[in-house]
């Protein structure tokens, strides 16, 4: 009898586990209209979001990536962080890049780090910065990229990992021209921090939509202020302004989610907005 049910409870673990790891595979294609009534009429940038790739723990294929991106046209690609955390990930990387690549964005592709990729030790994250930088992906760190857009001024302000205490606004902000601000950054409790700092819209990425809830993600209290409130996907406003957290594409830990799914989102931001001053 004893034996009968521990082989019940096995196959009942085994079975969820099973579940959990099919979950991953679910990649769910997000498209997130960000244009408010007043700027219906407004030009838009459509810009591909993606997170937490965590190439140690992925269930998507670059091959994958590419047939679900095959019918798409973006304007720019943003990459919030969190690669990879070992050294031999890094080749891994490369087939998404030039899946990437392929797209062949007007306005390029722009990418922040992660508290993960901060593992890694100084040569080998250089090394993942230079790969990322051969196929002209814009890395970066508390710094900023600027491109017009018939006559307006877009600002991609990349804000270093706030979760590893590396984010300096004044730096990131510094000599950035009046124009619309679009802010990609990892850990998205930075928005608490950016009074002062404008920003039309910003992205993120970091907790996973949870990876796994049960049905709240408990376990992502010590977090941050946003996890403590429940505010770990989705698009969401702080002080007026947009913000879209990612669930990204890849898990830590085990390779499961439980109430979460990977994605690809797609944003649509009007860039014809009043200028700040």
């Amino acid at each position: 009898m004893i034996y009968a049910i521990m082989v019940l409870i096995t196959l009942c673990i085994g079975y969820f586990l099973y579940k959990a790891y099919k979950n991953t595979q679910d990649i769910q294609i997000n498209k997130i209209n960000a244009i408010p009534e007043s700027a219906e009429h407004a030009p838009v940038l459509s810009i591909l979001h993606l997170s937490d790739l965590h190439l140690e723990n992925i269930s998507l294929t670059p091959s994958q990536l590419a047939d679900k991106l095959r019918n798409e046209s973006v304007d720019m690609i943003a990459l919030t962080g969190d690669f990879l955390d070992r050294k031999r990930s890094i080749p891994k990387l490369l087939p998404f890049l030039r899946v990437l690549r392929d797209m062949k964005p007007a306005y390029g592709i722009y990418a922040v780090l992660g508290n993960h990729d901060y593992v890694l030790n100084d040569r080998d994250l250089s090394e993942l910065i230079n790969l990322m930088e051969q196929y002209n992906i814009q890395v970066l760190r508390n710094a900023h990229q600027s491109f017009s857009v018939d006559g307006h001024t877009i600002n991609i302000i990349g804000i270093d990992d706030y979760s590893t205490n590396r984010s300096d606004l004044p730096v990131a902000y510094r000599h950035v021209d009046t124009g619309t601000n679009i802010v990609l950054t990892h850990d998205p409790n930075i928005v608490l921090e950016m009074q002062g700092y404008t920003f039309d819209y910003l992205m993120a990425g970091h907790f996973h939509g949870g990876q796994i809830c049960y049905p709240k993600a408990y376990h992502l209290v010590k977090m941050g202020k946003l996890a403590k409130q429940n505010t770990i996907k989705g698009l969401h406003m702080h002080n007026k302004s947009p913000f879209y957290i990612s669930e990204g594409l890849g898990q830590t830990g085990l390779n499961i989610r439980i109430g979460s799914r990977p994605e690809i989102t797609f944003h649509q931001i009007p860039f014809s907005q009043p200028e700040h001053v």
